[in-house]
């Protein structure tokens, strides 16, 4: 298992306790003030470097990304940590990849708490009920996500993005009533109301797409503190690359 996660993550006590359990991580590590100080053992020949964190050897990854769009272009120095230590068996760009495909968790949170609940807050008002509501939220959203799956296992012509989450929810809205076709006899249909109806309701192929980073105000969802605010995303570019280690840190 390779645990992947943020960078209020980056601990030495939590690196240990996930090592421990034999599963690896890649986890971004802070820059600047309160960074991890990890200097470099030996530097490898992807642009990586071996380290440790504490008592736990780490792979050390930095690179630059620049985002551009018709609006803007600006440039970030991210961290990466990761166990995956062979840059054969895990080259340095693909792990950086990789934790850029991780950021559409963010796409999940937007399709549990803007489309599922409707933007409400969970109804309990003791932690037992929250436990509850918050497990009964993410296996429908499990089961969603896997009848979008699975109605594109036989269509490589269909990229992943393409399948809509809202059309699920609404399909499997409809059949709470009637129950029909869920299950056909003795012969289960992967695909099923929901599949069909994500099928034919594709949508386009779209490609990054960026947009301005605010702060919201604390009483409303959507207002956002200053004046003239960009609200809208744009078509985005993204160059990354693999910086090398100062071999005077």
């Amino acid at each position: 298992m390779l645990l992947l996660g943020d960078r209020n993550f980056a601990a030495y006590k939590f690196f240990a306790a996930v090592n421990a359990t034999g599963a690896g991580f890649l986890i971004r590590g802070k820059t600047g003030h309160g960074a991890m100080k990890l200097p470099a053992t030996a530097t490898l020949r992807d642009g990586s470097y071996l380290a440790s964190a504490g008592e736990v050897p780490v792979r050390v990854i930095e690179a630059e990304v620049t985002i551009t769009t018709p609006a803007s272009t600006r440039t970030n120095t991210y961290r990466l940590l990761t166990t995956l230590l062979g840059p054969g068996v895990a080259p340095a760009r693909a792990l950086v990849d990789l934790y850029q495909r991780w950021w559409a968790i963010e796409t999940a949170y937007c399709e549990l708490k803007s489309m599922i609940l409707g933007g409400r807050v969970l109804r309990s008002r003791r932690p037992s009920g929250i436990e509850q509501e918050m497990w009964a939220l993410l296996t429908l959203y499990q089961v969603l996500s896997t009848a979008m799956s699975d109605s594109t296992l036989t269509r490589t012509d269909i990229a992943a993005g393409q399948t809509s989450f809202s059309v699920a929810l609404l399909a499997s809205s409809d059949q709470l009533v009637p129950t029909a076709g869920t299950i056909a006899f003795t012969t289960i249909d992967l695909v099923g109301k929901i599949g069909a109806a994500v099928l034919a309701n594709l949508l386009p192929v779209q490609g990054p797409r960026a947009g301005t980073r605010v702060v919201k105000r604390a009483i409303s969802k959507n207002r956002a503190k200053g004046r003239d605010i960009d609200r809208k995303t744009y078509p985005a570019e993204l160059d990354t690359r693999i910086l090398t280690p100062d071999p005077r840190t």
